[in-house]
Parts: structure tokens; C-alpha cells; sequence
């Protein structure tokens, strides 16, 4: 079981907000440190664990191995690609049925939030998954500070289109600009992670600088990169995936092992850096604490 909320951390994983929100302080104080803790020791020793005492995932392969249209379709793309990105200054809309909707700047939208380290398994569609340690504050912290009405039932994320930075928008392979979104108490549960950081470190361009979701109990597509819009709506937003084939990605993308991708099945994975398959676990493992969310849905209908 893995809840872990601030007020339950141990000191050492609380890292001083000034520090945090401060990226040359945060790099030159917290991430030499806390990287040499999590990386892999000469002999090859993994010192930190994840859930259910799951290996982390290296560094190297975290970042070096993602999906990011934005930067290319290649698993390799990200990280080659990305380094055209500026995240600084770093603007956020917040619209639509919501008490305090305006353009923040970063730092504002996240001011006095203690950020947090959560490891999670990460679970891709296309069948592989891996063990990470995000750094972020928890989404329901900003949507309670955001003030949604009481209108709002789904929460939208989008993320920057700008294909000078992002050279895969120039390819015509999705509608841009990347739009995904939670139901309104999906956003609020305490899992549901705005990510900055990864590793000890401030988030690397390819893995969704400088601001990303992470919704540890769905694939990883419903991860918006890169977030420049979080906009409350009534209406179920029109996400990109489910537009553009819908019999493949549903909007729900919970993890399933009995619901397979028409192409492949989900219930085996295989996790980046072993050999041999492991079993899909429901809802990526995260099932005792959020299966209630879905209580009573057809899950092969809404998937």
C-alpha cells in the first residue's frame, strides 16, 4: 500500500521549499546528494526501492527512454530532441469553471506547496513499465487552492504547442496541441501527482519539463508533458488519444490486465532494463486504493 502524503514523510524526503522552487539551489543543495542515494553504485547495487520493494528503475533509463510525440516517435527521440525547450519563465492558464481562473507563472501557481518524493510503478500501453521516483506536490492541493465550482466534473490538461521547441508537432501523426484529463475526484485522490522532479533532480525536458500529471494506476498516456493549460470543465473533455482512435485508448486507461489493446494484450509487461515478462497487476498495483473510484462501472466499456 502506498499512500504517502506530506504530513507523513519523514523529514529527509522534504526538501526545503525555497531550495525546491530555486533550480540552481535545488540542483547545487538536494540533487547531488539524494541522486548519488538513488542511482546505482559501482558494483551495480540498487540502494533506494519502490512500492512493494520494486528496484528503481536507473536514471539513465528514465531518461533516455520515453514517449514524447512532441519531440519524435522514437523511444530515443525525447532526449535527443528536447533540448530545444525553454521551461523558463513558465506560464500556466487556468480557465473555465473554477473560482480563480488567471495566467500564473510557475513559481506562483506552486508557491508555499512542500514538495515531495513518491516512487511509482509507471506502466506504458505498449507493455512495458518502470519504477520512478517523481518529485512534485499533490494535484488536489492546487485544485482545492484553484477553487473549481460546483459545476466542475472533469479537470483538462494541455500541453505547449510550439513547434519551433517541439519538433514533432511539425509531423501531422496527432492533432496538437497533446490534451488529456481526469474526472474531477480522479484529480483530487491523493495519489495523483504534479510532478517536477525526478530522481532528486528538476525535471529533465524529455520527461515533461517543467511541469507533468502523474496518474500512477492509468498508462502512461494520460500523463500530460509539459503543461501550460488546466482548465475545469462539466462536459468530458475531447482528450487526444480517444479522439484519434478510440477503439485503442479509452478515456478511463486504467491499467487493465483483462482488457487488452486490440493489437496486443495487456497482461504481461515487461520492466525497462529485465529480461523476463511479469504479470499486469490491476490498476498497476494502486487497486486497494482507488478501485473505489469505479465502483460499479463496466470496466471493459469504460476503459
Amino acid at each position: 500500500m502506498l499512500i504517502r502524503r506530506p504530513d507523513d514523510l519523514p523529514a529527509r524526503e522534504i526538501t526545503d521549499e525555497s531550495l525546491f522552487w530555486d533550480r540552481r539551489s535545488f540542483l547545487t543543495a538536494l540533487g547531488g546528494a539524494l541522486a548519488t542515494a538513488a542511482l546505482p553504485g559501482p558494483a551495480g547495487a540498487q540502494v533506494r526501492r519502490g512500492p512493494d520493494d520494486d528496484k528503481l528503475t536507473p536514471y539513465e533509463s528514465v531518461t533516455s527512454y520515453n514517449n514524447f510525440y512532441e519531440f519524435g516517435t522514437d523511444k530515443s527521440d525525447p532526449k535527443a530532441n528536447a533540448g530545444t525547450l525553454r521551461t523558463s519563465p513558465w506560464t500556466v492558464a487556468v480557465e473555465g469553471e473554477v473560482k480563480r481562473p488567471a495566467t500564473y507563472a510557475l513559481d506562483d501557481l506552486l508557491k508555499g506547496f512542500k514538495p515531495l518524493e513518491r516512487v511509482y510503478r509507471h506502466r506504458c500501453v505498449e507493455g512495458w513499465s518502470m519504477v520512478v521516483p517523481w518529485m512534485g506536490v499533490p494535484l488536489a492541493d492546487l485544485v482545492k487552492r484553484l477553487e473549481p465550482t460546483s459545476r466542475a466534473k472533469f479537470v483538462e490538461f494541455t500541453t505547449l504547442h510550439d513547434p519551433k521547441q517541439m519538433p514533432g508537432q511539425r509531423s501531422g501523426i496527432l492533432p496538437w496541441p497533446y490534451v488529456e484529463a481526469l474526472r474531477i475526484d480522479e484529480a483530487l485522490h491523493p495519489l495523483t501527482l504534479l510532478a517536477t522532479g525526478v530522481y532528486g533532480k528538476p525535471m529533465p525536458n524529455q520527461n515533461g519539463a517543467p511541469l507533468r500529471l502523474v496518474v500512477p494506476w492509468k498508462y502512461g498516456f494520460k500523463g500530460g508533458k509539459s503543461i501550460v493549460k488546466i482548465r475545469f470543465s462539466e462536459q468530458q473533455p475531447r482528450t487526444t488519444w480517444s479522439v484519434v482512435l478510440p477503439e485503442e485508448y479509452g478515456f478511463y486507461a486504467n491499467v487493465n490486465p483483462t482488457v487488452d489493446h486490440p493489437r496486443w494484450s495487456q497482461a504481461r509487461e515487461r520492466r525497462v532494463g529485465e529480461l523476463f515478462k511479469r504479470p499486469t497487476l490491476m490498476f498497476n498495483g494502486y487497486g486497494e486504493q482507488v478501485a473505489s473510484l469505479y465502483s460499479g462501472m463496466d470496466l471493459r466499456r469504460f476503459f
